[in-house]
């Protein structure tokens, strides 16, 4: 232990011991008064983003998994320097959302397990958001999953789920869980967050989309049953629906529409179908672009109550920079730079855009 009164000041001086300790005691006391202020001061705007991040596998061959193709060993030559780039050029992207201030909510989607999550989460651009994960291993057969990384300052984290989309008759049908993730921003309102990724349109639109149906059935039966207990529930959906908004699923089986002014006090509003009839997308196949990626909202979370957090019907963005994009001169048009093209490395990011909302409080 220090002796105090071997503290000295001018011309050796002894210091009396009862001011060593105030002076002592005093930046610890600022500094707990500080961390109180700072703890109990309210989010007046943060950022909640969705990015379907292209198959983000680690370099391990996993026993019970289909991740073969992604390891060293593969065609795709899958190793520890690709998927340290791709990890930071990730955290870059989702750092590129505010550059004064990190979303609090990262939902994510094509993610092998809780290990690359937790390298995302520490990575040079993410590390000071202090991102805690909400995460559940899925059934799909090449072993992806959807999660959410949340900040923990911001959002008191009460429980996850994963809601299964089975077909009863079809055993041999797997694909993605829905997360459901529970909690309180400021410890005071609450935030239903469901976080997706449904079946892909191999096959075909037709014949694929009653995969879609029965995962939108899944979600709307969990929606109504928060709706009828409180209609101004705050929800947010967000995910890869591999459907646009105009498309069944959403427009029919969600029943999610796009006008402000009509929407039900009990309904869902989607905050990108209007980019969607603009043609506008996160996706593009074969020179097409496709809305794929779509932030939903309940409409207790379009009410500018005072004190409470809302979006504007007009808040649903993508987020698209020129070095996330790739030049295809076949098309004359930039579209998201992919990490591979079959087993061919191109070194890109992601074949998805991300979007993106910004919550604030009037």
């Amino acid at each position: 232990m220090m002796n105090i009164n071997s503290f000295h000041l001018h011309k050796n001086k002894r210091v009396k011991p009862r001011r060593i300790y105030l002076a002592l005691l005093l930046p610890l006391l600022i500094g707990m008064f500080s961390c109180n202020l700072t703890r109990n001061q309210r989010v007046q705007e943060t950022a909640f983003i969705f990015y379907n991040v292209e198959n983000l596998f680690d370099t391990i061959d996993t026993p019970d998994k289909n991740d073969q193709e992604f390891t060293p060993e593969s065609g795709k030559a899958w190793n520890t320097a690709r998927y340290q780039k791709k990890i930071n050029d990730l955290s870059r992207v989702i750092a590129a959302v505010n550059e004064e201030a990190l979303p609090a909510f990262i939902g994510l989607a094509e993610i092998e397990n809780r290990e690359v999550l937790e390298a995302l989460a520490e990575s040079d651009f993410l590390k000071d958001g202090k991102f805690r994960i909400a995460h559940k291993e899925s059934p799909d057969r090449r072993g992806i999953d959807v999660a959410l990384l949340y900040n923990p300052d911001v959002f008191t984290y009460l429980y996850h789920h994963a809601f299964e989309v089975t077909k009863d008759y079809d055993r041999r049908f797997k694909t993605r869980d829905i997360l459901y993730v529970k909690g309180l921003i400021d410890k005071k309102d609450t935030l239903h967050i469901f976080i997706n990724h449904w079946p892909s349109r191999y096959g075909g639109q037709e014949k694929s989309e009653p995969n879609r149906l029965l995962a939108a059935s899944v979600l709307r039966i969990r929606t109504d049953s928060i709706l009828r207990k409180n209609p101004e529930a705050d929800i947010l959906i967000a995910g890869d629906f591999n459907d646009e908004p105009h498309n069944k699923s959403i427009s029919e089986i969600l029943e999610a529409s796009n006008d402000c002014a009509t929407v039900s006090s009990s309904g869902l509003y989607s905050l990108f179908l209007s980019l969607d009839k603009q043609g506008v997308g996160t996706y593009n196949y074969r020179g097409e672009w496709n809305m794929i990626d779509n932030i939903i909202v309940s409409a207790g979370m379009l009410q500018q109550e005072k004190g409470e957090l809302y979006v504007h019907c007009d808040s649903g963005k993508i987020l698209r920079k020129d070095w996330m994009m790739y030049d295809n001169t076949k098309i004359g048009e930039k579209v998201p730079n992919r990490t591979y093209g079959g087993n061919n490395y191109f070194g890109g990011i992601s074949d998805h855009l991300p979007v993106y909302v910004v919550l604030k409080r009037k």
